[in-house]
Protein backbone atom coordinates (compact mmCIF):
# COMPACT_ATOMS: atom_id res chain seq x y z
CA UNK A 1 0.00 0.00 0.00
CA UNK A 2 2.78 2.00 0.70
CA UNK A 3 4.54 1.81 -2.34
CA UNK A 4 1.08 2.73 -4.51
CA UNK A 5 1.22 5.60 -2.62
CA UNK A 6 4.45 6.76 -3.11
CA UNK A 7 3.68 6.21 -7.25
CA UNK A 8 0.76 7.92 -7.23
CA UNK A 9 2.44 11.10 -5.73
CA UNK A 10 5.12 10.98 -8.20
CA UNK A 11 4.76 13.72 -10.55
CA UNK A 12 7.08 13.50 -12.87
CA UNK A 13 5.94 9.86 -13.80
CA UNK A 14 2.19 11.67 -14.33
CA UNK A 15 3.39 14.47 -16.11
CA UNK A 16 5.24 12.19 -18.40
CA UNK A 17 2.60 9.84 -18.83
CA UNK A 18 0.81 13.06 -19.69
CA UNK A 19 2.85 14.25 -22.33
CA UNK A 20 3.40 10.77 -24.03
CA UNK A 21 -0.79 10.52 -24.20
CA UNK A 22 -1.07 14.01 -26.01
CA UNK A 23 1.88 13.37 -28.42
CA UNK A 24 1.12 9.93 -29.17
CA UNK A 25 -2.56 11.49 -29.71
CA UNK A 26 -1.36 14.00 -32.46
CA UNK A 27 0.38 11.56 -33.94
CA UNK A 28 -2.82 9.74 -35.06
CA UNK A 29 -3.46 6.12 -36.80
CA UNK A 30 -1.36 5.36 -40.05
CA UNK A 31 -2.21 2.71 -42.33
CA UNK A 32 0.78 1.40 -44.36
CA UNK A 33 0.10 -1.13 -47.15
CA UNK A 34 2.22 -3.48 -47.96
CA UNK A 35 2.12 -6.12 -50.99
CA UNK A 36 1.82 -8.58 -47.82
CA UNK A 37 -1.22 -6.60 -46.09
CA UNK A 38 -0.88 -3.52 -43.89
CA UNK A 39 0.37 -2.25 -40.98
CA UNK A 40 -1.45 -0.41 -38.78
CA UNK A 41 0.29 2.12 -36.00
CA UNK A 42 -1.64 3.68 -33.57
CA UNK A 43 -1.25 6.15 -30.16
CA UNK A 44 -0.35 2.98 -28.00
CA UNK A 45 2.45 1.45 -30.37
CA UNK A 46 3.61 4.98 -30.12
CA UNK A 47 3.30 5.41 -26.34
CA UNK A 48 5.13 1.76 -25.99
CA UNK A 49 7.99 2.75 -28.07
CA UNK A 50 8.80 6.39 -26.90
CA UNK A 51 8.12 4.89 -23.35
CA UNK A 52 10.90 2.25 -24.21
CA UNK A 53 13.06 4.55 -25.10
CA UNK A 54 12.79 7.28 -22.62
CA UNK A 55 13.02 4.79 -20.04
CA UNK A 56 17.12 3.57 -21.78
CA UNK A 57 20.20 4.62 -18.89
CA UNK A 58 21.47 6.53 -21.35
CA UNK A 59 19.17 9.45 -22.05
CA UNK A 60 18.48 9.94 -18.03
CA UNK A 61 15.42 10.60 -18.28
CA UNK A 62 13.93 8.15 -15.78
CA UNK A 63 15.13 6.97 -11.93
CA UNK A 64 15.09 3.46 -11.32
CA UNK A 65 12.91 5.17 -8.28
CA UNK A 66 10.78 6.37 -11.40
CA UNK A 67 10.74 3.21 -12.83
CA UNK A 68 9.71 1.17 -10.06
CA UNK A 69 6.83 3.57 -9.25
CA UNK A 70 5.52 3.76 -12.87
CA UNK A 71 5.10 -0.47 -12.27
CA UNK A 72 2.97 -0.16 -9.34
CA UNK A 73 0.69 2.88 -11.40
CA UNK A 74 0.46 0.06 -13.74
CA UNK A 75 -1.10 -2.32 -11.49
CA UNK A 76 -3.72 0.20 -11.08
CA UNK A 77 -4.21 1.28 -14.48
CA UNK A 78 -4.91 -2.43 -15.40
CA UNK A 79 -7.63 -2.68 -12.78
CA UNK A 80 -9.58 0.13 -14.36
CA UNK A 81 -8.82 -0.74 -17.69
CA UNK A 82 -10.46 -4.00 -16.79
CA UNK A 83 -13.80 -2.81 -15.16
CA UNK A 84 -13.84 -0.23 -18.50
CA UNK A 85 -13.88 -4.08 -20.38
CA UNK A 86 -16.60 -5.36 -17.95
CA UNK A 87 -19.09 -2.29 -18.75
CA UNK A 88 -18.59 -3.69 -22.46
CA UNK A 89 -18.91 -6.84 -21.38
CA UNK A 90 -21.79 -7.03 -20.11
CA UNK A 91 -23.85 -5.48 -22.33
CA UNK A 92 -22.94 -8.15 -25.43
CA UNK A 93 -23.68 -10.52 -22.89
CA UNK A 94 -25.46 -12.55 -24.83
CA UNK A 95 -23.73 -12.53 -28.04
CA UNK A 96 -20.78 -14.09 -25.99
CA UNK A 97 -22.57 -17.23 -25.30
CA UNK A 98 -24.47 -17.66 -28.65
CA UNK A 99 -20.64 -18.07 -29.19
CA UNK A 100 -19.84 -19.87 -26.14
CA UNK A 101 -18.64 -22.96 -27.70
CA UNK A 102 -16.23 -20.79 -29.91
CA UNK A 103 -15.12 -18.81 -27.10
CA UNK A 104 -13.65 -21.81 -24.70
CA UNK A 105 -12.29 -23.85 -27.54
CA UNK A 106 -10.20 -21.34 -28.98
CA UNK A 107 -7.83 -21.82 -26.15
CA UNK A 108 -6.73 -24.82 -27.72
CA UNK A 109 -5.47 -22.58 -30.46
CA UNK A 110 -2.53 -21.42 -27.77
CA UNK A 111 -1.35 -25.19 -28.35
CA UNK A 112 -0.45 -23.35 -31.55
CA UNK A 113 2.34 -21.82 -29.98
CA UNK A 114 4.18 -25.23 -29.17
CA UNK A 115 3.78 -26.42 -32.20
CA UNK A 116 5.80 -23.63 -33.79
CA UNK A 117 7.84 -22.49 -31.55
CA UNK A 118 9.37 -25.92 -30.53
CA UNK A 119 10.66 -26.99 -33.65
CA UNK A 120 12.00 -23.68 -34.00
CA UNK A 121 13.95 -23.34 -30.72
CA UNK A 122 15.42 -27.19 -31.25
CA UNK A 123 16.72 -26.29 -34.57
CA UNK A 124 18.21 -23.03 -33.18
CA UNK A 125 20.30 -24.88 -30.83
CA UNK A 126 18.27 -25.02 -27.46
CA UNK A 127 17.99 -27.76 -25.67
CA UNK A 128 15.46 -28.06 -22.56
CA UNK A 129 15.03 -24.33 -22.44
CA UNK A 130 13.19 -24.95 -25.72
CA UNK A 131 10.47 -26.22 -23.24
CA UNK A 132 10.00 -23.75 -20.85
CA UNK A 133 10.02 -21.16 -23.29
CA UNK A 134 8.13 -22.67 -26.19
CA UNK A 135 5.16 -24.17 -24.51
CA UNK A 136 3.08 -21.43 -24.06
CA UNK A 137 3.00 -17.50 -24.43
CA UNK A 138 4.45 -17.20 -21.13
CA UNK A 139 2.85 -15.06 -19.05
CA UNK A 140 2.64 -15.11 -15.26
CA UNK A 141 0.25 -18.03 -14.91
CA UNK A 142 3.28 -20.33 -17.37
CA UNK A 143 5.62 -18.74 -15.06
CA UNK A 144 4.65 -20.24 -11.88
CA UNK A 145 3.85 -23.60 -13.55
CA UNK A 146 7.13 -23.94 -14.95
CA UNK A 147 8.49 -22.38 -11.79
CA UNK A 148 6.45 -25.08 -9.29
CA UNK A 149 7.45 -28.09 -11.89
CA UNK A 150 11.21 -27.24 -13.00
CA UNK A 151 12.25 -24.25 -11.25
CA UNK A 152 13.59 -21.08 -12.01
CA UNK A 153 17.28 -21.96 -11.95
CA UNK A 154 16.41 -25.23 -14.43
CA UNK A 155 16.50 -25.05 -18.24
CA UNK A 156 12.93 -24.80 -18.52
CA UNK A 157 12.85 -21.77 -16.00
CA UNK A 158 15.85 -20.05 -17.91
CA UNK A 159 13.18 -20.46 -20.94
CA UNK A 160 10.66 -19.38 -19.44
CA UNK A 161 12.11 -16.30 -17.43
CA UNK A 162 13.62 -15.05 -21.50
CA UNK A 163 10.03 -15.36 -22.96
CA UNK A 164 8.00 -13.47 -20.18
CA UNK A 165 10.65 -10.95 -19.85
CA UNK A 166 10.77 -10.42 -24.29
CA UNK A 167 6.75 -10.65 -24.01
CA UNK A 168 6.74 -7.83 -20.91
CA UNK A 169 8.93 -5.62 -23.17
CA UNK A 170 8.42 -6.66 -26.76
CA UNK A 171 4.97 -8.39 -26.88
CA UNK A 172 2.29 -5.83 -27.08
CA UNK A 173 4.00 -3.97 -29.82
CA UNK A 174 4.72 -7.20 -31.61
CA UNK A 175 0.82 -8.04 -31.18
CA UNK A 176 -0.40 -5.06 -32.45
CA UNK A 177 1.69 -4.99 -35.49
CA UNK A 178 1.13 -8.95 -36.38
CA UNK A 179 -3.09 -7.99 -35.27
CA UNK A 180 -3.03 -5.69 -38.34
CA UNK A 181 -1.08 -7.59 -40.50
CA UNK A 182 -3.32 -10.67 -40.47
CA UNK A 183 -6.72 -8.45 -40.23
CA UNK A 184 -6.06 -6.74 -43.39
CA UNK A 185 -5.84 -10.36 -45.35
CA UNK A 186 -9.81 -10.71 -44.37
CA UNK A 187 -9.29 -14.49 -44.21
CA UNK A 188 -10.58 -14.46 -40.41
CA UNK A 189 -13.78 -13.23 -39.37
CA UNK A 190 -13.68 -9.91 -36.70
CA UNK A 191 -14.99 -12.10 -33.95
CA UNK A 192 -12.51 -14.86 -34.59
CA UNK A 193 -9.60 -12.48 -34.46
CA UNK A 194 -10.93 -10.67 -31.17
CA UNK A 195 -11.33 -13.73 -29.38
CA UNK A 196 -7.31 -14.44 -30.52
CA UNK A 197 -6.86 -11.47 -28.69
CA UNK A 198 -7.21 -13.04 -25.33
CA UNK A 199 -3.88 -14.18 -24.48
CA UNK A 200 -4.02 -13.85 -20.77
CA UNK A 201 -2.28 -10.19 -21.04
CA UNK A 202 -4.01 -7.87 -20.45
CA UNK A 203 -1.36 -5.25 -22.38
CA UNK A 204 -1.09 -7.57 -25.51
CA UNK A 205 -5.24 -7.89 -25.43
CA UNK A 206 -5.42 -4.22 -25.30
CA UNK A 207 -2.84 -3.57 -28.24
CA UNK A 208 -4.82 -6.80 -30.73
CA UNK A 209 -8.10 -4.86 -29.50
CA UNK A 210 -6.80 -1.45 -30.10
CA UNK A 211 -5.47 -2.66 -34.16
CA UNK A 212 -8.64 -4.40 -35.01
CA UNK A 213 -10.80 -1.24 -33.61
CA UNK A 214 -8.65 0.76 -35.82
CA UNK A 215 -9.43 -1.59 -39.08
CA UNK A 216 -13.01 -2.30 -37.81
CA UNK A 217 -14.24 1.00 -35.72
CA UNK A 218 -18.01 -0.02 -36.68
CA UNK A 219 -17.72 -3.16 -34.31
CA UNK A 220 -15.50 -1.49 -31.84
CA UNK A 221 -17.71 -2.79 -29.19
CA UNK A 222 -18.08 -6.25 -29.95
CA UNK A 223 -14.38 -6.40 -30.74
CA UNK A 224 -13.40 -5.15 -27.06
CA UNK A 225 -16.33 -7.84 -25.97
CA UNK A 226 -15.29 -10.61 -27.30
CA UNK A 227 -11.50 -9.62 -26.68
CA UNK A 228 -12.32 -9.52 -23.06
CA UNK A 229 -14.32 -12.38 -22.14
CA UNK A 230 -11.62 -14.71 -24.11
CA UNK A 231 -8.95 -13.09 -22.03
CA UNK A 232 -10.73 -13.46 -18.98
CA UNK A 233 -11.42 -17.37 -20.00
CA UNK A 234 -8.18 -17.92 -20.74
CA UNK A 235 -6.77 -16.58 -17.28
CA UNK A 236 -9.08 -19.23 -16.10
CA UNK A 237 -8.44 -22.17 -17.93
CA UNK A 238 -5.18 -21.32 -19.21
CA UNK A 239 -2.92 -22.67 -16.53
CA UNK A 240 -4.81 -26.11 -16.65
CA UNK A 241 -4.48 -26.62 -20.63
CA UNK A 242 -0.76 -25.86 -20.06
CA UNK A 243 -0.35 -28.53 -17.38
CA UNK A 244 -2.58 -31.49 -19.34
CA UNK A 245 -1.60 -30.65 -22.69
CA UNK A 246 0.61 -27.81 -23.25
CA UNK A 247 3.69 -29.03 -21.27
CA UNK A 248 3.07 -32.81 -22.02
CA UNK A 249 3.18 -31.62 -26.33
CA UNK A 250 6.23 -29.37 -25.81
CA UNK A 251 8.22 -32.77 -23.81
CA UNK A 252 6.43 -35.01 -26.72
CA UNK A 253 7.61 -32.54 -29.16
CA UNK A 254 11.18 -31.38 -28.12
CA UNK A 255 12.19 -35.42 -28.17
CA UNK A 256 11.05 -35.92 -31.31
CA UNK A 257 12.26 -32.39 -32.90
CA UNK A 258 16.01 -33.70 -30.71
CA UNK A 259 15.75 -37.43 -32.76
CA UNK A 260 15.33 -35.36 -35.65
CA UNK A 261 18.16 -32.59 -35.52
CA UNK A 262 20.59 -35.24 -33.64
CA UNK A 263 19.39 -38.65 -33.97
CA UNK A 264 19.51 -39.60 -30.35
CA UNK A 265 16.73 -39.32 -27.67
CA UNK A 266 17.79 -36.66 -25.41
CA UNK A 267 17.08 -38.84 -22.69
CA UNK A 268 19.96 -41.55 -24.05
CA UNK A 269 22.93 -39.49 -24.87
CA UNK A 270 24.39 -35.84 -24.55
CA UNK A 271 23.29 -33.34 -27.28
CA UNK A 272 25.97 -31.71 -28.87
Amino acid sequence: MEDSLRALKNIKVHLLALILTVVCEFLGTKIIPLPIGSLVFFPMLYALVLGFIIGLPAFKVLKLSDQENASYLINISVMLLLARYGTLVGPNFFKIINSGLALVLQEFGNLGTAMCAIPIAVFLGLKREAIGAGHSLGREGNLALISEIYGLDSPEGRGIMSVYVCGTVFGSIFFGLMTSLVASWNVFSVESLAMAAGTGSASMMTATVGALQTLFPEKKDIILAYGAASNMLTSLDGLYMSLFLGLPISNWLYKVCCRVKYGVSPGNAKLD
